[in-house]
């Protein structure tokens, strides 16, 4: 895509250019695709408790295809939306799309069709490298990695996609894209979570390593979703939506019975095992929208700048006030419950004991005045990120 294949800037499209947003509150083509972008973290979430609970017995897992479907049903359907708009545009709808290689399509679209490339390659290498290696020993390996990139630009593609329907739509019909559009940062919190699972369970949660972790990706869609959304308290709705998702597989994967099928079995289960209970995002949420009501209404680069700062320290303060505590509630046997799942998240090749109970490393990963301003640093520069990220978001029209 070049500066020549577009045929309008993105500020030009105006709600008279594409009579389609004042038609309907949004078509049936924003909630496929977002909800179908959904598939894809649930689908992880659900994969990974096959792989603690039973091991590695196929590719073709019930997991797995719903992580697929998440991927091919949100392109698919931006491909057949691309060859609408080329070939049976409506009255004015190509006004809101860009050119390339002579086909036309919204931007999220191309970015959507992108990444359900990215993530239908990556499947024939995840097979043959769980056939080569067996159960992975980390989530990030090579082909995970290939996969994430491709997962992580179906859902900013379908992002880009409803935030245009947003942007162009009149007042009256703007709040279900708006409310969509949150839907899809808590979607894109969420697989941020998954991802760093290694360095966030409830034990590394009085160390200093989490907190610079969690400052350094945490931020990125709560910042994006209360600069770009119409709504107010956006980024406490963002948060609420990743709690939703995670809560819902917390609550609903016990209930399905298990067992492990390869060896050696130190942890004999007999359901499937649930994800850690999400993290507290509400309340560090519930402050960037207070800063961002207070300080946030004008844009700058250096108002963004000084913005960002109090972003990453507000951030910071509120996570370290909820999770330290909470943390050790998690550790504890009043957690050992099916509302918290508390030390139920271990796989059927862990020998459970008293380390499941217990922080660890604080001994070579102490938390710090040096942790605290680094994790600081990091909320700041990624705020940073999101604070330029949705002001172009908030420009979006195609």
């Amino acid at each position: 895509m070049n500066a020549n294949s577009q045929t309008l800037p993105i500020g030009s499209v105006t709600e008279s250019d594409v009579p389609a947003a004042r038609a309907t509150s949004l078509p049936w083509y924003c909630y496929a695709v977002v909800l179908s972008a959904a598939c894809v973290p649930i689908g992880v979430l659900w994969d990974i408790s096959w792989h603690l609970t039973i091991g590695r017995d196929s590719f073709w897992t019930p997991a797995h295809m719903m992580i697929y479907l998440g991927g091919t049903l949100p392109g698919c359907i931006c491909g057949w939306l691309v060859l609408k708009s080329t070939f049976w545009p409506a009255p004015g709808e190509q006004a809101a799309t860009v050119r390339l290689w002579g086909f036309r399509g919204p931007i999220g679209a191309w970015v959507t069709i992108w990444g359900s490339f990215v993530m239908l390659l990556s499947a024939p290498f995840d097979d043959w490298w769980h056939n080569a290696y067996g159960l992975d020993v980390q989530i990030l390996s090579p082909p995970h990695t290939i996969l994430a990139l491709g997962m992580y630009a179906v859902a900013i593609g379908a992002l880009i996609f409803v935030v245009s329907w947003q942007n162009r739509s009149p007042a009256r019909w703007r709040s279900a894209a708006s409310l969509l559009f949150l839907f899809a940062c808590g979607v894109l919190v969420t697989k941020v979570t998954i991802f760093v699972t290694e360095f966030t369970y409830p034990n590394h949660q009085h160390g200093g390593l989490f907190y610079m972790v969690a400052c350094a990706v945490f931020p990125l869609y709560l910042v994006v979703a209360g600069r770009a959304s119409h709504l107010r308290w956006a980024a406490t709705g963002a948060s609420l939506s990743y709690v939703l998702i995670v809560l819902t597989m917390v609550w609903i994967l016990p209930h399905f019975r298990a067992q492990p099928k390869l060896a050696p079995i130190y942890n004999p289960l007999d359901h499937m095992a649930p994800p850690p209970f999400p993290f507290l995002l509400i309340v560090p949420a519930f402050g960037i929208d207070l800063v961002m009501r207070l300080f946030g209404q004008r844009r700058g680069f250096w108002r963004d700048t000084g913005l960002s700062l109090l972003l990453g320290i507000v951030f910071f303060a509120l996570l370290l006030a909820v999770q330290w505590p909470f943390s050790s509630f998690l550790l504890s046997p009043a957690s050992r419950n099916a509302f918290f799942a508390g030390n139920a998240m271990w796989g059927y090749s862990e020998t459970v004991g008293d380390w499941c109970s217990q922080f660890w490393k604080l001994d070579t990963d102490p938390f710090t005045w040096k942790a605290a301003l680094l994790a600081i640093l990091f909320g700041s520069v990624q705020s940073r990120i999101a604070l330029w990220f949705g002001n172009w978001l908030s420009d979006v029209k195609r």
